[in-house]
């Protein structure tokens, strides 16, 4: 603020530019117009911004012909560009010391794989920072007293898409130090039911991110949010990951009581600073779990820092701020505890229930249960499923059904194991190399015994309850069904009287 004589403001063709990254630390007096005019936020970048920042990076590197630079993109979410420029430095230093191991093998062709045989002129040369963080480590250990490398050496030095893939496993996104957590590994096929859901979801959630043009085309705005109720242990917290990788979108998980605070005005803060990350990292699922607890009803017997909580959530999904292809996934067991405001349209506008599994349902999860573990040739899954004993198990109880009868297995294979350990010593002692005994097959008898252990979560009375909160919910909203989808195992779709959605898988 310099003024020359008579209050008339000096021009100076100077621009102050400044960066942070905690905004809300500087100042109120900086940021107002006449100091710092504008304020542009650098978020983290999306599938297509991160594949450009991979083609800058690769202009300075030797990269193989056969490198897919928008696959890699794909699988980087939640990475910045620093994070980018490590992975590719990383990836150059695998390279480097992949060739390295082949000169001291002496046998460069065969240890470069697809990058052997590629001529420099037909990719971009190793320079800059990336060839001296390749290198350095290197040079300094066991090969520094080496000649330095010909041309004719050099010719196989390229960086490969294995050397990506190595180099995702070792350098950590910068949003996944910060609390966040990306794309998800579940997917569908580890949930192994719930059809209905994930139709639902899938028009929710993943289509907006996978075709936002066909939503803006017909006018449609995606859906703000989304509740999952139902009874413990079906698989809710699976759907919401499931859909997060589905849609190849950033994961962001949140138990209710994670954000509250003793102290007054902490606890909104921490709801402001959570949808400011998600915003950030769109296309972003960000989860909440056990909504009950952080957005009980207001006016009962609860305090009122919990009732603040639950008036900067209806603020952050009103939609008063851009959401930016920020969706909300809530789950929870108790859906007659959330506050009414969170349950109207425009905020977690649809609800759907998620049931206890039905008999074909358990078999589809015993089969994704099983997939990895070595039954005997008697045991059909499906009989299991169908059995009177498995009547009311959830996802849950499943796996710890599965889970029993391993162990059972393996208790009764003690004494097989305590032989083959034996003779796993005396090879050692001999200096001969014993093959691995075989793992012990889990059969019927170790399913009876499992059954004897294991028993529903979910009792009659609880059943009824979660079928009488289901009825109450759908009349609140003045659901009607929707007619040909409550047969058979499908879905009751109904739309409430203000425009909100339920669906409850028949």
């Amino acid at each position: 603020d310099e003024y020359a004589g008579g209050g008339v403001p000096r021009r100076k063709h100077v621009t102050v530019i400044g960066a942070t990254n905690r905004p809300d630390a500087i100042d109120a007096a900086l940021r107002r117009a006449g100091r710092f005019d504008r304020e542009i936020m650098l978020g983290i970048p999306d599938e297509a911004a991160r594949g450009r920042i991979l083609a800058v990076q690769a202009r300075r590197l030797r990269m193989s012909g056969n490198l897919d630079l928008a696959e890699i993109a794909k699988k980087t979410p939640g990475y910045v560009g620093a994070d980018l420029s490590a992975l590719a430095k990383e990836a150059a230093a695998l390279a480097v010391s992949r060739i390295f191991d082949a000169l001291a093998g002496g046998d460069v062709s065969r240890r470069n794989g697809d990058a052997a045989g590629i001529v420099p002129g037909d990719v971009a040369k190793v320079n800059g920072d990336a060839e001296a963080s390749a290198t350095g480590s290197l040079i300094g250990g066991r090969l520094a007293d080496r000649a330095p490398l010909g041309a004719d050496e050099l010719v196989g030095l390229a960086i490969t898409a294995a050397d990506f893939a190595e180099a995702l496993t070792r350098v950590q996104p910068s949003a996944q130090r910060e609390g966040f957590t990306t794309t998800p590994e579940v997917t569908w096929e580890d949930v192994g039911s719930l059809t209905e859901v994930r139709e639902e979801l899938a028009f929710s959630v993943v289509e907006p991110i996978a075709h936002p043009k066909r939503f803006h085309a017909m006018g449609l705005a995606a859906s703000t949010g989304v509740l999952l109720y139902g009874p413990p242990g079906c698989g809710k917290t699976l759907v919401a990951k499931a859909t997060a990788n589905e849609a190849q979108a950033n994961f962001i998980s949140i138990k209710g009581p994670e954000l509250l605070n003793k102290y007054v005005g902490e606890s909104e803060r921490a709801v402001r600073t959570l949808f400011a990350r998600a915003r950030a990292a769109s296309p972003c699922v960000l989860f909440f779990d056990e909504l009950d607890s952080l957005a009980p009803r207001r006016g009962g017997e609860g305090n009122q820092a919990s009732e603040r909580v639950v008036n900067q959530l209806l603020t952050e999904m009103d939609g008063l701020e851009s959401r930016s292809a920020t969706f909300v996934v809530a789950a929870t067991n108790r859906p007659d505890m959330i506050d009414p405001a969170m349950l109207r349209p425009g905020r977690l506008d649809k609800l759907l229930y998620v049931p206890l599994p039905p008999p074909d349902g358990r078999a589809s999860i015993l089969k994704t249960l099983t997939r990895k573990t070595p039954l005997a040739p008697e045991v059909d899954v499906d009989t299991i499923a169908f059995s009177s004993r498995c009547s009311g198990f959830s996802g849950a109880d499943l796996a710890s059904l599965v889970r029993e009868a391993c162990v059972a297995a393996l208790k009764g294979n003690m004494a097989a194991f305590a032989l083959a350990d034996a003779a796993e010593k005396k090879n050692a002692a001999a200096g001969k190399a014993g093959d691995a005994p075989a793992p012990p097959l889990v059969t019927s008898a170790h399913f009876d015994a499992a059954f004897a252990r294991v028993q529903p979560s979910v009792s009659s009375a609880d059943q009824r309850r979660y079928d009488e909160l289901r009825r109450k919910l759908r009349k609140e909203r003045g659901s009607i069904a929707a007619p040909g989808l409550d047969r058979g195992g499908g879905a009751n779709v109904g739309r409430g009287s203000e425009g909100g959605m339920t669906l409850e898988p028949g």
